[in-house]
């Protein structure tokens, strides 16, 4: 039992880490956050870069990693169609140097 509560702890401490592994739904019911996607940066909470890989989708800085399956994510999205109805405005970058929080009031919604 001492050595398995370490490695929990350990496991839990890694999965914590790739906060940014996210799974798109199909219900706004079944997500943790509802996004809407801006069309201008400055009116986005959070800037977003999509990366190709899990491994890159570390801490909560903006860098996602959307996952085939709802189990493998770490947060479920919706994407609303109106800005009114979201928890959090995101607006897509083109370059992971760009990625961040603009209103780091709402970084919570991605913990």
């Amino acid at each position: 039992m001492k050595v398995l509560l370490p490695l929990v702890l350990f496991l839990f401490g890694i999965d914590g880490l790739n906060a940014q592994k996210v799974y798109s739904t199909d219900q706004d019911y079944k997500a943790d956050v509802k996004i809407y996607v801006v069309n201008q940066e400055y009116k986005a909470d959070l800037l977003v870069y999509k990366v190709d890989a899990a491994y890159k989708a570390k801490e909560n800085n903006g860098k996602w990693y959307f996952t085939d399956a709802e189990y493998k994510s770490q947060k479920k999205i919706y994407f609303v169609d109106a800005d009114y109805k979201a928890d959090l405005k995101v607006y897509f970058v083109d370059s992971d140097y760009k990625s961040g929080w603009k209103d780091k009031s709402k970084q919570y919604l991605m913990y």
